[in-house]
Order: structure tokens, then C-alpha cells, then sequence
């Protein structure tokens, strides 16, 4: 990756952790999931809003604190997820957990994974790939909690 295109993924990262989307908890979730990372503290409520009697995602909403990464990462995930299935969203979520654990070899797919691409250069940094996976994590416990209601 360029340093041009990586200098523009920080920004974005940036950015979104200063001005989150998806912010904010609302009342009748379908399911919530409370997420922490030990090594650092960050931590996320997710709440995952489907339409009425489907698994078809209105909303993702999520409240927390933590660093950049976790808290663009929260934002980036709360864009991707409406108008999906849960069914997709899974699939999602496992691509970006597989972009997540390849140090740096793959790259994330850009028409899957929208803008969640911009975290993909996370991926060579260990110790921040759990800052990177905290939303999708809680996600991946909020679909399985929405699927087993």
C-alpha cells in the first residue's frame, strides 16, 4: 500500500473516532452485546436493530470508549451492517477477521467491506488488531444472540 493511501486511511480512522457514526443506544434492540479488550481497556456496547420479524439489519448502534482504531473500527461497522442480513453480515464480519489476522498479506475486499477497508493496514500491528476486531466481535455475539430470540 502507498504512503499516500495510507496517510489517507489515517485520516479516516481519525476522523471517525472524533466524529462517530452509530453512536448513541436506543431502546428495543433485537440484541446487545457488551464487548472489552483487556489488554487496553477499550470497550463497546453493540446493538443490533433488525426490522420487524426478519433478519434484515435497520440499524447498528454502539456505545463506548477506547482508542482510535476501536472507535473508527465501531463506526466503519455501524455503516456497513444496515440494509444486510445477518446471514451476510457474518460473512462480512469473517472476512474482515481473516484481512484482520494476515499481517498485513491480504488486503481487505473493498465492494464486502465498504470503507472498513481504511483499517486494514491495522493488521500488521498485532497488538491492534484486537482494537480493530472489538466491534465485529460484539456484532458477531449480538447476531448470534438475535438469531437464538
Amino acid at each position: 500500500m502507498s504512503s499516500a493511501m495510507e496517510s489517507l486511511y489515517q485520516e479516516v480512522i481519525l476522523d471517525l473516532s472524533r466524529r462517530p457514526h452509530g453512536r448513541g443506544l436506543e431502546d428495543h434492540a433485537s440484541a446487545e452485546s457488551r464487548q472489552v479488550n483487556p489488554t487496553c481497556g477499550d470497550e463497546i456496547t453493540l446493538q443490533l436493530h433488525l426490522d420487524p420479524g426478519t433478519d434484515r439489519i435497520r440499524a447498528i448502534r454502539w456505545e463506548g470508549h477506547g482508542c482510535a482504531i476501536s472507535q473508527a473500527s465501531a463506526s466503519l461497522f455501524s455503516d456497513l451492517g444496515p440494509g444486510l442480513t445477518t446471514s451476510e453480515l457474518k460473512d462480512r464480519i469473517e472476512l474482515f477477521r481473516v484481512a484482520m489476522r494476515s499481517r498485513g498479506t491480504i488486503e481487505p475486499d473493498e465492494a464486502l467491506l465498504g470503507d472498513a477497508v481504511a483499517l486494514g493496514g491495522v493488521s500488521r500491528y498485532g497488538a491492534r488488531v484486537k482494537c480493530a476486531m472489538l466491534a465485529w466481535v460484539a456484532g458477531e455475539q449480538a447476531i448470534m444472540l438475535a438469531d437464538a430470540a
